[in-house]
């Protein structure tokens, strides 16, 4: 039994990571809810406050040691002195497993998703990394990385607003509140470096746009043809995929007439406190020079909805080949990318095309 017991225990990390996300992609859904925040920021306050009783407990445990000129281990040994290391092992992955699932749902474009991934990285490394959490460079090093990306949700929430400038803001919040909370620690234990390079990485991360304008969430975009608004909905034709397609409801091309409207329409939730503008960039891809922007087009958002706010755009006389159009905000960051192929010498197949509320 016991070594049925131990055999199974190896895959116990992976158990608790795999019943962890589960759990919080159906409990948070498709969108960031203030009751989600407010969890995330119980969460980082219960480290916090692990985090200094450590520092304070190592610290006495060292100047008992000094006094009695015995040599001290910061490494845990029993059960006893492992429990607070792994209490604080699950509060960190439960921020992991939140931001994660949070700034997945926010990631519309390929970048975006790649760095949601990353979080999702860490999130499994910290299910098999207990023997290392007595080190405080490591803890404080991740929880300056929580703080950063918790307060990168909660100070637009706050504001009401998704501009650049209070990215960097909470970003330099959630590194001084990690350098502060370093400070009052008894002993002041671990480097400080790695907090500051953290938040630098962030702030390059954010001006390649590699991280999603959150708290954005992306509900749906569309492009076809025939547009109007029908009992509160907003109304496109547009083209079914073919059925070997299965991965994808419509295709990705469209065909249009000469001189024919293309609509696009996007739905983006926002929470109900922000009010913004976004905008639709339209771009067509040259042989010659690559992709070319053809216009940008703003429309406002109010935050509240929950089915996402929606706006739309529209051309007409479209060249034919290969289009993109990026959902984007004020500044330029990018909510969600749809591509998609012009065809304007043929028809849409028979039956092919049907029409789609949003």
């Amino acid at each position: 039994m016991k070594i049925r017991l131990a055999h199974l225990r190896a895959y116990f990390p992976a158990l608790a990571f795999l019943g962890g996300f589960l759990w919080e992609v159906f409990t948070i859904g498709r969108s960031v809810e203030s009751l989600d925040l407010w969890i995330l920021s119980g969460y980082l306050v219960c480290a916090a406050g692990l985090l200094w009783w450590l520092g304070h407990r190592r610290h006495a445990l060292a100047a008992i040691a000094s006094e009695d000129g015995a040599q001290t281990t910061a490494l845990p040994t029993t059960w006893r002195e492992r429990a607070p290391f792994l209490v604080l092992q699950f509060l960190f992955g439960g921020l992991f497993c939140k931001l994660f699932v949070l700034y997945f749902i926010s990631s519309g474009h390929l970048t975006a998703v790649l760095w949601s991934l990353g979080l999702g990285g860490l999130l499994i490394v910290n299910e098999f990394i207990e023997d290392k959490y007595h080190r405080f460079t490591l803890t404080w090093a991740l929880f300056g990385l929580c703080a950063m990306l918790l307060f990168n949700f909660l100070l637009p929430f706050l504001v009401g607003s998704i501009g650049m400038v209070w990215f960097y803001l909470s970003t330099l919040a959630g590194a001084g509140l990690t350098l502060w909370l370093r400070k009052q620690t008894p002993g002041c234990p671990g480097r400080a470096a790695p907090i500051w390079i953290i938040a630098a990485l962030l702030a390059l991360a954010y001006s390649l746009d590699f991280i999603p304008p959150v708290p954005l969430v992306k509900r749906d975009i569309q492009v076809g043809k025939n547009f109007e608004r029908a009992a509160g909905e907003y109304r496109l034709t547009l083209e079914k995929a073919p059925w070997w397609v299965f991965w994808r409801e419509f295709s990705d091309e469209v065909h249009i007439a000469p001189g024919e409207r293309l609509y696009c329409v996007s739905s983006v939730f926002a929470p109900g406190c922000l009010n913004t503008r976004l905008y639709h960039r339209w771009e067509h891809y040259d042989a010659k020079r690559g992709w070319q922007t053809t216009s940008r087009m703003g429309f406002g958002l109010s935050g509240g909805r929950h089915g996402g706010f929606r706006g739309y755009t529209y051309k007409q006389d479209l060249a034919p080949g290969e289009w993109k159009v990026h959902v984007e905000t004020e500044n330029g960051r990018t909510v969600v990318t749809h591509a998609f192929s012009v065809v304007t010498d043929a028809p849409p197949e028979p039956d092919s095309e049907t029409v789609r509320g949003l």
